[in-house]
C-alpha cells in the first residue's frame, strides 16, 4: 500500500471509531470494549489492507501524550500522601505479574526462550487506568482507590517498559546481567525524575512568558515528546521524565494558564488523547490481520496457542489479586490496631482493586513496537490482544457491578472528609460578594456598581441555602439552568439571524457565540 493509500485507510479508521465510539454510548460499554471488538472485526474483514508500522515510531508516537495527560490530572497531593502504595503496585505488582506470567508461558511453551517469556510479561504487566476511566466516573470511590489507580498507571508503564527493555535485550542478544540490570534500573529511574523536574520547570517558566494562547497550546503540545525524547537520548527513562514533567505541568496549570488558553487546550487534548487511543485499539486488529495471513488462517490459533493463551491469561488475572491481597494484608498488620481496617472494608479493597486490572494503550503500543526480528512475536502480540480483550470485556463491563456489590462506594460516601461541589460553590460565592461590596460604592458613598451587588449576593445567598438543602432544592436548582439554557438558545438563534441578515460582522458573532459558549458550559456544568 502506498503512502497516501495508508493515511486515506486511518482516514477511514477514524471515521470508523467515531461509529464504535456512538455504538458504546449507547450499549453503555466501556469505550475501549467496542474499540477491541472493532479492531477484531476489521482483522477478520477480508480484503483488509495491511498497515506496515515501523515498530520503533510506535512508541515515540503514541506513548508520551497518553503519558502527560494522565499526570497533568492527578492530584498531586493525593498522590504524594499515597506513594507508598501506589509504589509497591507500580514496580512490586508489576514485577510479580511479570514473573507469574514469565513462568506460566515457560511451562505451557517449554520451547519459548526465558527472556521472551519475561518479556510478555513485562508487556501484560501494567493495567490501565485509561481503560477503566469510563466506568469509574460512573461510580464513586474511596479517594485512596482512585488515587492507587491512578498513580499506578502512570509508574507502571516506566517499570514494566524498562523491564521489557531488558527482557527484549537479552532475547535478541542472548546475554543478561543481573547486577548490570539493576544499576540501569536505577539510572534510568532517577535520571529521569531529575531531567523531568528540570524540562517541567523550564516549560512552565517559558509558558509564564508566553501570553498567546496558540503558542501556549503549541507549547503543550511539545511537552510530551520533548520529555520523552531528550529522556531516551540522554540514556534515561523517557517515561519517567514525561511522567514528572507532566505532574509539574498540572500542579502549576492554574497559575500559568489563562481561563481562555485553559478552555482551548482541555478541548484539544480531549480530541488528540481520543485519536490516538482509539487508534492502538484498532490498529492492533491490522497486525492480527497481518498475523492470520501469515500463518493460514485461526487453524494455527487454535492449534497451538488457545491454550497456552488461556493460561496466561489466567495468570494475569490471578497474580494481581495474590499481590494486592499481599501487600494489602501486611499493610493492614503493620498498622495500628485502632487504624485497622474491618475484614469487610479489607476483602472489599482487594475485589475492587483486583477486578481494576483491565489492559490497554500502554500494553498494546508496546507490543506493536516489538522488533520484527524478535523470535515468536506473533505469539506475543495475539497473547497481547487476548488478554486486553478479556480484561476489558470482562472486567471492563461488570466493573461497576463489582463496585456495588463490594458497597465501598457506599463506604467513601460516608467517610469523605471533603466539602461537596455545592458547599465549595457556597463559600467562594460568598467571598466573590464580599469582594463586589467593597468595590461597589465610590469614594463620596455613591453606589455605582448596583447590578453586579444585587447579583452577587443573590448568588452567595441561593448557593448558601442549597448546600444546606441540596436534596430538597435540586428540582429548582434544575429549573433554573433549565430557564438559563431556553435563555441562551434564544440569544443565539436572534445572533445567528442578525448574522445571515448582514447587521454582524464575523468578528462580533465571534465574540458574542463565545460568550453564550461560555455561559451555555456553565448552565450545563451546573445540571452534570
Amino acid at each position: 500500500m502506498t503512502n497516501v493509500g495508508q493515511f486515506e485507510f486511518i482516514l477511514l479508521l477514524i471515521v470508523l471509531i467515531i461509529g464504535l465510539e456512538l455504538g458504546a454510548r449507547k450499549l453503555r460499554l466501556p469505550p475501549a470494549a467496542a474499540l477491541v471488538l472493532g479492531g477484531i472485526a476489521i482483522a477478520l474483514l477480508p480484503g483488509v489492507p495491511v498497515i506496515g508500522i515501523d515498530p520503533d515510531l510506535v512508541l515515540i508516537i503514541f506513548l508520551p501524550p497518553l503519558l502527560l495527560t494522565g499526570a497533568y490530572f492527578s492530584v498531586w497531593k493525593a498522590f504524594r500522601a499515597n506513594l507508598a502504595g501506589i509504589l509497591q503496585l507500580a514496580v512490586g505488582g508489576v514485577l510479580f505479574t511479570t514473573l507469574a506470567v514469565a513462568v506460566t508461558t515457560h511451562w505451557f511453551l517449554p520451547a519459548m526462550p526465558w527472556a521472551i517469556c519475561f518479556a510478555l510479561g513485562a508487556i501484560v504487566a501494567p493495567p490501565d487506568a485509561v481503560a477503566a476511566k469510563a466506568v469509574l466516573k460512573r461510580v464513586q470511590l474511596p479517594e485512596r482507590i482512585t488515587t492507587l489507580l491512578e498513580g499506578e498507571s502512570l509508574l507502571n508503564d516506566a517499570s514494566s517498559l524498562v523491564l521489557y527493555r531488558f527482557a527484549a535485550a537479552a532475547a535478541l542478544t542472548g546475554t543478561f546481567s543481573l547486577f548490570q540490570a539493576t544499576v540501569a534500573f536505577g539510572v534510568l529511574a532517577f535520571g529521569g525524575l531529575a531531567l523531568g523536574a528540570v524540562i517541567g520547570w523550564a516549560w512552565i517558566a517559558i509558558l509564564r512568558k508566553v501570553r498567546d494562547r496558540v503558542l501556549s497550546i503549541t507549547l503543550t503540545l511539545l511537552l510530551p515528546w520533548a520529555a520523552y525524547i531528550g529522556g531516551e537520548r540522554l540514556g534515561v527513562s523517557g517515561v519517567i521524565t514525561t511522567v514528572v514533567a507532566g505532574l509539574m505541568l498540572g500542579w502549576r496549570q492554574h497559575e500559568v494558564f489563562t481561563a481562555d488558553e485553559r478552555l482551548r487546550s482541555t478541548a484539544v487534548w480531549e480530541v488528540l488523547v481520543f485519536v490516538l487511543e482509539s487508534l492502538v485499539f484498532v490498529l492492533i486488529g491490522a497486525s492480527l490481520n497481518e498475523i492470520l495471513q501469515r500463518h493460514g488462517g485461526t487453524a494455527w490459533i487454535n492449534g497451538a496457542v488457545l491454550r497456552p493463551v488461556g493460561g496466561i491469561i489466567l495468570a494475569v488475572l490471578v497474580s494481581r489479586f495474590i499481590w494486592i491481597f499481599c501487600a494489602e494484608g501486611v499493610a493492614v498488620l503493620w498498622a495500628p490496631r485502632a487504624h485497622r481496617p474491618s475484614l469487610g472494608s479489607f476483602f472489599s479493597f482487594v475485589s475492587v482493586m483486583g477486578w481494576c486490572g483491565m489492559r490497554g494503550v500502554v500494553s498494546l503500543a508496546i507490543v506493536l513496537a516489538i522488533p520484527e526480528e524478535m523470535p515468536q512475536r506473533d505469539i506475543l502480540q495475539i497473547a497481547t490482544f487476548a488478554i486486553i480483550l478479556v480484561t476489558v470485556l470482562g472486567q471492563g463491563t461488570t466493573l461497576g457491578a463489582v463496585i456495588r456489590l463490594s458497597g465501598i462506594g457506599r463506604q467513601s460516601e460516608e467517610q469523605d472528609p471533603h466539602l461537596s461541589i455545592a458547599m465549595a460553590r457556597a463559600l467562594i460565592a460568598r467571598v466573590q460578594q464580599k469582594a463586589i461590596e467593597k468595590v461597589a460604592y465610590s469614594e463620596d458613598g455613591r453606589l455605582i456598581h448596583g447590578r453586579l451587588l444585587e447579583q452577587y449576593t443573590y448568588r452567595a445567598d441561593v448557593a448558601d441555602r442549597f448546600s444546606r438543602e441540596q436534596k430538597t432544592l435540586k428540582n429548582d436548582r434544575n429549573a433554573h439552568y433549565q430557564a438559563l439554557l431556553t435563555t441562551i438558545a434564544a440569544g443565539r438563534t436572534e445572533l445567528l439571524r442578525l448574522h445571515r441578515e448582514g447587521l454582524v460582522h464575523d468578528t462580533v458573532l465571534h465574540q458574542l457565540e463565545h460568550d453564550l459558549d461560555l455561559q451555555q458550559m456553565m448552565a450545563e456544568g451546573a445540571l452534570a
